[in-house]
């Protein structure tokens, strides 16, 4: 018997390529097959993130990312080159900064569409 994992999920975007290039570069993810409405990306154990731009107004959502202390470096060495702002804490008060809570590192920034984007290195539970 299966449990149940996760499978795909559709990202609102202004631009939906924009926004597929920015998350296939920044956390290191594989190009997928696109299709209608969508430009997809691939993570690790065959999760599936869809682009579409909506005909509606883009509510923020929240999506978090667990990455490898390497692919952390890598990533936030691209958010600083590629001058995006950052936070240390998701209310956005520690400007420029990472975090150390929970056992690892973390960040937060907003994506094209300007969703909350988090990047951490340890799972919280």
């Amino acid at each position: 018997m299966i449990s149940a994992t996760f499978n795909h999920t559709i990202i609102a975007s202004k631009d939906r390529n924009e926004s597929a290039q920015f998350y296939r570069e920044l956390i290191e993810a594989s190009e997928a097959p696109s299709w209608g409405p969508f430009s997809n990306i691939l993570l690790d154990g065959g999760v599936m993130l869809q682009f579409a731009e909506p005909p509606v107004e883009i509510q923020m959502q929240h999506y978090a990312f667990l990455v490898d202390e390497e692919l952390f470096d890598r990533a936030y060495s691209r958010l600083v080159d590629w001058d995006v702002t950052h936070w240390a804490d998701p209310q956005m008060t520690r400007s420029g900064e990472t975090n150390t809570e929970h056992g690892g590192r973390g960040v937060y920034f907003k994506d094209p569409a300007g969703h909350a984007i988090e990047l951490i290195t340890q799972p919280y539970l």
